[in-house]
């Protein structure tokens, strides 16, 4: 059985990590390269840079930034941001990368997930997508979930497998910070159409909701920011915790 993964994410605008709810409310909470640094250490399974406004305020990803972030981890690192070309994918890859994440860019232009998938290969592309309810339906927002593209998120996520993303982020915007749990019915209802990893964002509070999270089958990785910046929940405690209930984990 595979090990599930447990990944922190740093959101980060104006070159700062920063934390809001809902995908709202930012606030600063730390220097990149110092959380890089300390997660590096901290026994996290891989580590998700974020360049949360450059979509929206249509400009490139922070390159200084995210070398210095790439210079402290020796875990897989997945960048997004401003990824609207398969160059951006070259500049982001040649910057320290291991992964890159598309968002906004695949939805103006869905081609680049396989013309990407195609070049660097699929365990190289992650199709991020945001999500919130409308109207009883899932929709995919854009722009750092500013926009809603009336996409509908289980469909997108088909097409993203089908043309050669190699795994899923699923950001919840309705459980963004709330620290109440994963959103569990998104999650599933995206799993049962699709058979690519699937990393869940958005929701966690304590230890016992990656606990729940993890007997969904379709889950393989949990992401989560505010608990782990906030040192409340320690990584290797959560994984040696999650492994005494039973559930793969490299510790």
């Amino acid at each position: 059985m595979l090990t599930k993964r447990i990944i922190p994410c740093l959101d980060v605008r104006n070159g700062r990590v920063v934390k809001g709810v809902n995908f709202e409310g930012l606030r600063d909470v730390s220097d990149p390269v110092t959380l890089a640094r300390f997660y590096n250490q901290a026994g996290a399974d891989e580590l998700v840079f974020y360049d949360i406004t450059a979509s929206a305020e249509g400009r490139p990803l922070f390159a200084d930034a995210l070398r210095a972030v790439a210079a402290e981890v020796f875990i897989p690192l997945t960048v997004g941001g401003s990824i609207n070309t398969v160059d951006d994918f070259d500049r982001v890859l040649k910057c320290g990368a291991d992964k890159v994440s598309v968002n906004s860019g695949a939805l103006r232009d869905p081609s680049l997930i396989e013309n990407a998938a195609k070049r660097y290969g699929d365990q190289c592309v992650v199709l991020s997508m945001d999500v919130k309810r409308v109207d009883g339906t899932f929709h995919v927002f854009a722009r750092g979930g500013r926009e809603d593209t009336g996409r509908d998120a289980i469909e997108w996520a088909k097409y993203g497998e089908d043309h050669g993303a190699g795994e899923i982020v699923l950001n919840s915007i309705d459980t963004d910070g709330v620290r109440k749990g994963f959103d569990l019915e998104m999650l599933q209802a995206i799993g049962e159409v699709v058979r690519l990893p699937i990393i869940a964002s958005g929701g966690a509070g304590c230890m016992e909701d990656f606990v729940t999270l993890f007997q969904l089958p379709c889950v393989d990785a949990g992401l989560a920011a505010s608990i782990f910046h906030s040192q409340e929940v320690e990584i290797n405690a959560l994984k040696a915790y999650l492994k005494e209930q039973g559930i793969p984990m490299r510790v």
